[in-house]
């Protein structure tokens, strides 16, 4: 797809470069959060070429069903990629969640990776947190799916209650227990016979994402399918 470049864009640019997030080299007019040498080298999975048999799709096997699962990099603690995440989470910059959230869903529409999937449900904050951010990075990636998608993006049928800190230095079994009943439908949302697309920044052992669609399991014919940016190997 042909990106149209606004006039005050060209003057905004001109006076005031962007740089890229990995090696922080002026982006070209035509370039967004990544110059392209960047971009082309990242990690990326291919997930969506077998999005019922990966890596990432396993860690959920036993625990939750799961139609599809995928991310569009692998992830690595101090690595490119988890230099734009921490700009999208820590650095006010929620403009990188709709850019990778776009790039994702036009990486992945060619697999299908879309099809049937009615609605695109981002990973809740704690309204506390959330505040504290501004915004949430998963709400961001989504609308960026949502732009190239179609898919209407849905932040009110689910909600988090609890929040007891971040689970980067916590083992699988800690992290299970951090997120344990953290999360609550609303009741605000008919999610019967829905397929919905859960969306979150990264999966590591996938117990965030595990217990955010917890709720959701008695739900008549629901399906479930998981998008993330990125995944730990």
């Amino acid at each position: 797809m042909e990106k149209r470049i606004s006039f005050w864009h060209r003057v905004i640019n001109l006076i005031a470069p962007e740089a890229c997030m990995v090696c922080g080299c002026r982006l070209g007019i035509d370039e967004t959060v990544l110059c392209t040498p960047c971009n082309l080298h990242l990690p990326r999975t291919l997930f969506a070429s077998d999005p019922y048999n990966n890596v990432m799709a396993r860690r959920f096997w036993g625990r939750i069903p799961i139609e599809r699962a995928a991310a569009l990099f692998f992830y690595e603690a101090g690595s490119e990629v988890s230099h734009i995440i921490h700009n999208l989470k820590y650095y006010n910059h929620p403009e990188v969640g709709a850019t990778m959230g776009h790039m994702a869903a036009e990486e992945m529409m060619p697999q299908g990776f879309f099809e049937e999937i009615d609605m695109i449900v981002p990973v809740p904050l704690e309204r506390k947190h959330q505040r504290k951010r501004g915004y949430n990075q998963s709400v961001e990636i989504a609308r960026g799916v949502s732009e190239s998608t179609g898919l209407p993006v849905v932040t009110n049928a689910v909600e988090r209650v609890s929040f007891h800190g971040s689970q980067t230095q916590k083992s699988v079994a800690q992290r299970m227990e951090n997120v344990k009943d953290a999360f609550r439908l609303t009741g605000k949302v008919d999610l019967s016979n829905r397929h919905i697309l859960v969306v979150d920044d990264i999966v590591t052992s996938g117990a965030t994402v595990c217990a955010c669609v917890q709720p959701m399991l008695d739900t008549p014919g629901l399906k479930v399918s998981v998008l993330s940016l990125g995944v730990v190997r």
